[in-house]
């Protein structure tokens, strides 16, 4: 076997371990997780586990930090071509949702960004980097409407990113919660258009917000 053959054969498994570490730390948190869990789930021994990573919390940023990335190209692949702000919006609540309904890494990463907060510093600043480029990102978004007519001047598009993100983020939440009263997808396509319609508002009059989210079946039922 050629040297390059053994190191492609080692990144592979060093990626497989972090599927499953991200797996467990979704499921379990950081704190009920443990290396033994981690190699049982990837089948792999400790030994085997600690040739490639310091420890749990290494294996921790490792995963944060290429999941990360993995996220941002999606969304940079998928807008990077739009010149309408309105399908970005769009298209950015779909890759979530994709995502989201893919594999865990959403729900891992909101897990771990809520346990981060008060217990693992590093961890913290780590999540709220990320937070802030997509705030970032938005609020540009939001700049390039106002520039071209399409949304209304006066809002402030740091607040409107902040809007977005928390609209995403808790939908989210809320399905991972209680997947069978909260359907993510209608759930996410009523909010972005329900969010389009504010942006639009002062131009198109009091009533471009009303109505659009009960028109959207399954995002939810109505109880609590």
């Amino acid at each position: 076997m050629s040297s390059g053959d053994a190191r492609g054969r080692g990144e592979n498994l060093r990626r497989a371990i972090m599927a499953a570490a991200i797996d467990c730390f979704a499921r379990h948190g950081y704190q009920g997780t443990s290396i033994d869990r981690i190699a049982q789930a990837s089948g792999v021994t400790k030994g085997a586990l600690y040739y490639y990573f310091r420890d749990k919390e290494d294996l921790l940023f490792e995963a944060v930090k290429d999941r990360i990335a993995q996220f941002e190209r999606h969304v940079a692949e998928s807008v990077g071509s739009l010149t309408d702000p309105a399908l970005a919006f769009r298209e950015i609540a779909r890759v979530c949702v994709r995502i989201a309904t893919k594999d865990n890494l959403r729900r891992f990463i909101i897990t771990l960004m809520i346990e981060a907060l008060d217990t693992y510093p590093a961890l913290s600043q780590e999540f709220r980097g990320i937070m802030r480029r997509f705030r970032r990102f938005l609020a540009d978004l939001v700049r390039r409407g106002q520039e071209s007519g399409e949304f209304a001047a006066g809002i402030d598009p740091q607040i409107a990113a902040q809007l977005f993100a928390a609209g995403v983020v808790g939908i989210e939440i809320q399905h991972y919660q209680d997947p069978t009263r909260v359907a993510i997808q209608a759930a996410s396509e009523g909010f972005v258009e329900q969010f389009l319609g504010w942006l639009r508002a002062a131009k198109e009059g009091p009533d471009a917000c009303g109505g659009r989210i009960a028109s959207k079946r399954g995002v939810v039922d109505g109880r609590f």
